[in-house]
């Protein structure tokens, strides 16, 4: 039963950040690899330790973030942990320049589904398609799916928004650190301080 709440029903592309953190991570990697290259040559070993870390922490920042929704969980993966809110537990959402949720009297936000600042001042629509439709954005289409996701599991769990039976929902929110980019960003945090010194 469980891997059957786990299986993905949708997932959603990020609407931006993602070139700009190709682009950051690749130069990283040029000034990286040149500083190990040109060590022995008088090349400043802090500097490649610099690229080290911006390179790790564009990774963790514009390239790692993810979300997706399983049969009942909207799951934010972010910078140093994954979210996971339970659908019927969801109080209110909205995307403006990130996607802000409300569950578990908390505020929630991912980074992958935004919109411009300029858009971001325009209220959302009220219903919509819930496919791509032509000349709809797709900061639109993720936000009017993911409210018909929410809705569904509402429906399915027999409370209303704000409730005192969804507020009463077991397991609203479960929350895991992301070991990985922590330690990576521990890592080379580490490694610059200690290339500043030498």
């Amino acid at each position: 039963m469980a891997g059957r709440q786990d299986e993905v029903v949708e997932r959603f592309h990020a609407t931006s950040g993602r070139l700009t953190g190709w682009l950051a991570l690749l130069l990283a990697a040029a000034v990286l690899v040149a500083g190990l290259a040109y060590l022995d040559e008088g090349f400043p070993p802090w500097v490649a330790a610099a690229a080290l870390l911006a390179g790790v922490a564009a990774w963790a920042a514009m390239l790692r973030p993810a979300l997706w929704v399983t049969e009942e969980h909207l799951v934010m993966r972010n910078l140093a942990e994954t979210v996971h809110i339970r659908l019927a537990a969801i109080e209110e959402m909205a995307v403006r320049q990130v996607l802000a949720v409300r569950a578990g009297d908390r505020r929630w936000v991912s980074t992958v589904i935004g919109r411009s600042w300029r858009k971001a001042i325009v209220a959302r629509p009220a219903s919509g398609p819930t496919t791509p439709a032509e000349g709809m954005s797709y900061a639109d289409f993720a936000e009017n799916r993911l409210h018909e996701l929410v809705d569904t599991a509402r429906r399915a769990a027999g409370v209303r928004p704000g409730s005192s039976e969804q507020l009463a929902l077991p397991d609203a929110v479960r929350r895991e650190p992301a070991w990985l980019p922590i330690v990576l960003l521990a890592v080379a945090a580490l490694v610059f301080a200690v290339t500043l010194f030498l």
